[in-house]
């Protein structure tokens, strides 16, 4: 076990890259089951997340290498159709198997979905959505077994534009006999790249990156390479810790059209900020301005940004209101921030925020991966020490988080411990 001991205290200045985008990948990886071949994914993020997808592939039979942020894998077919319970219970992005598996070989057998311990995030759309393909769909055991001879083309509206759920459907769909119109679909820059990635494998997709997507189902596929995205949400953490210190971050490498939501926030907030083709540049005035935020599916702020930016609202001069509208019970960051001297109550799924003076460091627990985040965010202005524990959350979708804020200037490190 690991955990940070971060002083606080230091003006975040200077560039830092931003990682590929652990969302992208672990829906890229998946769709390796849909043809055999060889396959090369480059600027792969080095996660936890991603060595638990890896694991699952090669338990159902895949052979994968990963070094220097280059993902290899070779696919002969798959020896097991079924993701156990020891690897889904790690993360929930293992069901997205569930969709090419079907799809390829007619049979899925994928355990009930793990992750962040927060919150019902139900797998009823996925399910629902396979079922309307031609499924049939039973829960035994706590696995969920599916079977189809061949999938058939099928209208599917999502009441929500879920990201796991339209990934799952598309991949399902590649292979299904005729048409699949879908309705209400997620355009999160993830599920694009995804759906592209597809495309060059040779799927028929129309409508990418919009809400109405078309899939014409196809005999066969090819395997194919991929550059992996930048992680918005990295980047979008990296300009807070610089904002919430009140320096001068440039954070490069990244796509400044997938940050809109949060940089017009953080104009609102009081900082200035320069985009370029792949960088963004943020700039700290005197004051942090309170800003209110209201959670919305993309291109709305991003509910993984919600934790991050309710520590940038802890020191602002005057109250704010941070409502999360896609997951209402994801404020288990509060109670720990509030141990740090914010001042901070939860009503529903709104957070009313009271600017405070200073922070001041004290011993907090990480509860999921973007709680961890918005409390490494507060250590880094906490007066004294700041530990922060579990931080295995965070080492699931945040690459050397530590080693790129200390490049920074944070003073940051990571010390073994015995504490849980």
């Amino acid at each position: 076990m690991y955990k940070f001991v971060i002083h606080g205290g230091k003006k975040l200045n200077g560039e830092v890259e931003v990682s590929g985008a652990k969302n992208a990948l672990l829906g890229l990886l998946p769709a390796t089951i849909l043809a055999n071949g060889e396959y090369t994914f480059l600027n792969s993020p080095e996660l936890l997340d991603a060595q638990s997808m890896i694991k699952l592939l090669v338990n159902m039979g895949e052979e994968i290498e990963f070094s220097n942020h280059t993902i290899k894998v070779k696919n002969n077919g798959l020896k097991i159709l079924e993701a156990p319970y020891e690897f889904v219970k790690k993360m929930r992005a293992s069901i997205y198997v569930l969709g090419p598996t079907l799809s390829r070989y007619g049979y899925a057998k994928v355990s009930m979905p793990g992750g962040c311990a927060w919150g019902p995030r139900p797998i009823n759309l996925h399910l629902e959505a396979i079922q309307k393909l031609g499924a049939s769909v039973e829960i035994d055991q706590g696995y969920i077994i599916a079977k189809a001879d061949r999938l058939n083309g099928a209208k599917i509206v999502f009441n929500i534009p879920s990201v796991g759920a339209t990934v799952n459907t598309i991949m399902a769909a590649v292979y299904a006999k005729g048409t699949t119109m879908i309705s209400n679909a997620a355009i999160e820059p993830e599920v694009t790249a995804i759906a592209e990635f597809l495309v060059k494998m040779g799927a028929k997709i129309s409508g990418i990156g919009t809400k109405f997507i078309e899939i014409e189902g196809v005999d066969e596929l090819h395997s194919a390479d991929e550059v992996v995205i930048p992680d918005r949400i990295e980047a979008g953490t990296l300009l807070v810790a610089g904002a919430i210190t009140k320096g001068n971050v440039k954070v490069t490498k990244c796509n400044p059209n997938h940050l809109d939501a949060l940089l017009t926030k953080l104009t609102d907030a009081g900082f200035t900020i320069q985009t370029g083709e792949d960088f963004v540049e943020l700039k700290s005035n005197d004051k942090i301005l309170p800003v209110n935020v209201e959670t919305e599916v993309y291109p709305g702020f991003p509910t993984d940004m919600q934790a991050q930016w309710i520590s940038l609202m802890t020191i602002a001069e005057g109250a704010s209101e941070v409502t999360d509208n896609i997951y209402h019970d994801r404020f288990n960051h509060v109670p720990e921030l509030n141990r740090l001297g914010a001042n901070i109550i939860v009503k529903g799924n709104t957070a009313f925020v009271k600017g405070v003076e200073k922070l001041k460091g004290a011993k907090v627990m990480s509860t999921d991966l973007r709680a961890s985040a918005s409390l490494v965010l507060a250590g880094l202005i906490a007066e004294g020490t700041t530990e922060v524990l579990r931080i295995y959350h965070l080492d699931r979708g945040y690459e050397k988080i530590e080693a790129k804020l200390k490049k920074l200037g944070a003073e940051i490190e990571r010390v073994q411990t015995d504490e849980y």
